[in-house]
């Protein structure tokens, strides 16, 4: 039990960090002039939700919520991790890509059809932006908990 909320802990903080570099850093921008904000083709009703209509998004204002509950996110992905690694083959790198999939599969890649995409109107050359970062993400967090969760007790 310890070892999996320490591998969630770990999981939380690569997905926050890794979130803090591609959306913050390139994909909004810390000045509001990422190009996912200034894009010609960027759709304006995600413009207006990201900058203008209030309450702006929590993580925009107040990110402290936001950044615990993605890292209950970890602890819960690498709950999901020890129940289903036993069916995949051994090894962290079998076991941390299927993870990430699972990761990406199930949430990011719903995330983006579902909402930028089908509620916002998102151009397609821009989720596909925001798709390689969430890859990058599911990736970042699906390897910490597999190397926490297949590291030998010392």
């Amino acid at each position: 039990m310890k070892k999996t909320i320490i591998a969630g802990l770990a999981g939380g903080m690569a997905m926050n960090i890794s979130m803090l570099l591609t959306f913050r850093t390139l994909g909004f921008g810390w000045d509001g002039k990422g190009i996912l904000l200034t894009s010609s083709m960027q759709s304006e009703k995600l413009i207006a939700v990201w900058t203008k209509i209030e309450p702006l998004p929590l993580v925009v204002n107040t990110p402290l919520p936001i950044i615990l509950g993605l890292m209950l996110f970890g602890i819960g992905h690498a709950f999901i991790y020890r129940s289903v690694a036993g069916a995949w083959p051994v090894g962290f790198m079998p076991r941390a890509m299927r993870m990430s999939g699972l990761i990406f599969f199930m949430t990011y890649l719903f995330w983006e059809f579902f909402t930028p995409f089908n509620q916002f109107g998102e151009p397609l050359q821009l989720i596909a932006l925001e798709l390689s970062f969430w890859a990058l993400i599911a990736v970042a967090e699906g390897a910490v908990i597999a190397w926490v969760m297949e590291r030998r007790a010392a």
